[in-house]
């Protein structure tokens, strides 16, 4: 990318066309070239954070503010008030914060203002969103799902049946080699977030069908180029992070899951179901592999909301229709 290039953001290319003040289309591209070169980005990051400023350049046009220098608290509070009146969400004006207070870091690096105000805005507070979780009738579907009577739906059975018995990240799973694994001991030996190994334990259905994967189809998928990895496509390559994520989203499509459900909704539903069945919060958080039990803990936050669902739908008091005084006779007669 270059300072006069095409920006990867057709809205920021039809923003700064409209815009009342041109000056500001040279120091856009000049900051997209920054992350892009400097702290190289990846494309589809810059293209994100050059978006997030779309909503900046018009309204600076609105305020006619012809100088950068001129944003200071008070119009930066009027922008994120603004944001909100357009219908974005909490976490929609966040993430448009967060990219101009990288904008302006870099304008101030630069020289082109003298003062950086933006650090004196606080955002509002983040919105609380419970993860995605299928119940296990549905899990049962998405892991049904792979025709098994192929080479290809044997391995993405095998892969299914993994995520969900050991809960692990897609990372964790397209790392893992042969030697990771551990069948007799029930055992995968994946290195998590920070290069911290641990141990995740999977069970008998995991297990057969990790089996069959590499008795029956793993050799027919080797190649010269082949490594160690357990994962492997059709080409003799280890599965990709994409391919995983596309062949998860595939099978819960056509399970009928969430549109939502994505290759961590698998983690998701693997700890909420281990704490519904009674497991301990800290076995829990070993298991993930998280640091801090604060990171478990939403997972307490999922299984009392599904508990109240189960329990507004099947309680015969719990229908908020009932009128108070329908049955008022028979509660006199009551003891």
């Amino acid at each position: 990318m270059t300072t006069t290039g095409q920006l990867p953001s057709p809205a920021m290319e039809d923003a700064l066309q409209q815009a009342r003040f041109p000056r500001y289309s040279r120091q856009v591209r000049e900051y997209a070239d920054h992350i892009a070169t400097t702290r190289q980005l990846a494309d589809h990051t810059v293209r994100n954070y050059v978006n997030d400023l779309v909503p900046l350049i018009e309204y600076l046009g609105e305020q006619d503010i012809s100088d950068l220098a001129r944003v200071d608290r008070l119009f930066l509070r009027g922008y994120l008030a603004w944001l909100m009146t357009l219908g974005f969400s909490r976490n929609s004006v966040l993430r448009k914060l967060s990219a101009l207070k990288s904008f302006f870091r870099f304008l101030r690096q630069t020289g082109v203002i003298e003062i950086d105000q933006t650090g004196l805005v606080a955002g509002p507070r983040r919105e609380k969103r419970l993860p995605a979780v299928a119940s296990s009738f549905e899990i049962d579907r998405l892991l049904d799902g792979p025709d098994v009577a192929t080479d290809p739906g044997i391995r993405d059975r095998a892969l299914l049946e993994l995520l969900y018995a050991a809960g692990l990240r897609v990372s964790e799973v397209t790392a893992m080699d042969l030697g990771d694994l551990d069948l007799k001991s029930k055992e995968v030996r994946v290195i998590g977030k920070g290069s911290k190994p641990r141990v995740a334990l999977i069970g008998d259905h995991s297990v057969r069908w990790l089996e069959r994967y590499l008795a029956d189809v793993r050799p027919k998928f080797t190649s010269r180029r082949s490594d160690a990895a357990v994962w492997m496509n059709q080409s003799g390559g280890r599965l990709s992070a994409r391919s995983v994520q596309r062949t998860v989203k595939k099978y819960a499509l056509a399970a009928g899951l969430d549109p939502d459900f994505h290759t961590h909704s698998i983690r998701h539903s693997f700890a909420t179901h281990l704490l519904d069945g009674g497991a301990d919060l800290r076995v829990v958080q070993d298991l993930l592999g998280h640091s801090s039990p604060a990171t478990t803990q939403i997972y307490t936050h999922v299984s009392t909301e599904q508990a109240r669902r189960v329990y507004l739908a099947a309680h015969p008091r719990a229908n908020r229709g009932a009128h108070p005084r329908a049955n008022s006779k028979n509660s006199s007669d009551a003891t």
